[in-house]
């Protein structure tokens, strides 16, 4: 989707469900020029508009993302294309969001920002941060279901958390570990040399760690009075872009799942506490567009569940614990409900080629 050219970041085309901006790939193409290849009939072979690459808030579905990665990594013959296509990018690409972080009073309330706003850039994803003793960890999960290349995808997201991290923190700052997902590479050269720590391939997700006490640390530039205005502009894109009921609910739920709620905060009693209504009134109008909490739950369900098992090598049973299921035989059973197989079954169907990417 274009976006046309805007006076004020209030008045952006918002992405929507499944979206993600433009800014996070718009190093593509010279990447492309550099390795010898011609960007525009790679971008024309993918089925997209050049004209995408020429604003940064124009918006890409995660799957056309996701199908535009895959054959760039295959057509360059480079594994770590993510990798490469993310390594400069940083809070820059992230518009208002990064600017209301870089104006935080500290890193730790910059990456709560970051979190709780992601999605007016990004929603196919969400990302977490985890403090647990001395250890932070900063992760990003891609929700949405049935998206292409999601190895690299991670790849470059986890590149951009950590040149985020350099620029909140300062240069000094340092992680403890990287975790990614992806099998150990033939080569893990060009991660050694861009993470320059310890590096877990294999892991049951993507994330950087870092020691808690770099949470504390001052952001020299901050700017209060900036702060407030970029919170005033976020105020009417929330109020703007919220959609209606169906969807914001989907958007909480599918937050909250990722995140590990535990069942009772997808409670529907819960969920009506958080839009102000009562249970009875949100049954009415969610029977009103044709759907019902149950629905929109089993819904979140099925689409993280094919998520993890298509791009995951987490165990079953810790799906279904993180699921928030008692039992690994009633998440099956639901599975099998929504899919009409089990979950072994359509892992085994859908995980093989896609982890190799």
């Amino acid at each position: 989707m274009l976006a046309k050219p805007q006076d004020s970041a209030t008045n952006l085309a918002l992405p929507e469900e499944g979206q993600v901006r433009m800014a996070s790939i718009l190093g593509i193409p010279r990447l492309l020029a550099e390795m010898g290849f011609e960007p525009d009939r790679l971008i024309a072979e993918a089925g997209l508009e050049t004209a995408l690459f020429d604003n940064p808030d124009n918006v890409i579905p995660f799957a056309d993302l996701g199908r535009f990665v895959v054959l760039c990594t295959e057509r360059t013959a480079c594994p770590h294309f993510g990798l490469l296509a993310c390594r400069e990018a940083g809070l820059e690409i992230l518009g208002l969001v990064g600017e209301l972080a870089s104006h935080s009073t500290d890193v730790g309330s910059a990456l709560r920002n970051l979190i709780l706003y992601l999605h007016l850039h990004d929603r196919g994803a969400v990302p977490n941060l985890s403090v647990s003793a001395e250890r932070a960890m900063l992760a990003y999960a891609i929700h949405h279901p049935d998206v292409p290349g999601t190895m690299q995808i991670y790849d470059g997201a986890i590149a951009n958390a950590f040149n985020i991290m350099k620029t909140l923190a300062g240069p000094d700052w340092e992680p403890t570990e990287v975790l990614l997902f992806r099998p150990r590479p033939l080569d893990c050269e060009p991660y050694r040399r861009f993470f320059r720590t310890r590096l877990t391939f294999g892991a049951e997700f993507s994330a950087v760690v870092f020691d808690a006490s770099w949470l504390e640390r001052s952001l020299g530039g901050a700017n209060a009075g900036v702060h407030s205005r970029i919170m005033q502009e976020i105020e009417i894109l929330e109020n703007r872009g919220s959609g209606d009921l169906v969807t914001q609910i989907r958007r909480v739920l599918r937050r909250l799942l990722v995140g590990g709620a535990s069942q009772g905060e997808t409670r529907e009693e819960q969920i009506s506490m958080l839009f102000a209504l009562h249970r009875r009134t949100l049954n009415r109008r969610l029977r009103a567009q044709g759907t019902s909490f149950r629905a929109l739950v089993d819904e979140a369900h099925f689409d993280i569940a094919r998520q993890l098992l298509r791009d995951t090598r987490l165990p079953i049973a810790d799906i279904a614990a993180g699921l928030d299921y008692s039992e690994c035989s009633a998440f099956g059973r639901a599975f099998r409900r929504w899919s009409g197989t089990s979950p072994s079954a359509w892992r085994a169907q859908h995980a093989a080629g896609d982890l190799d990417r």
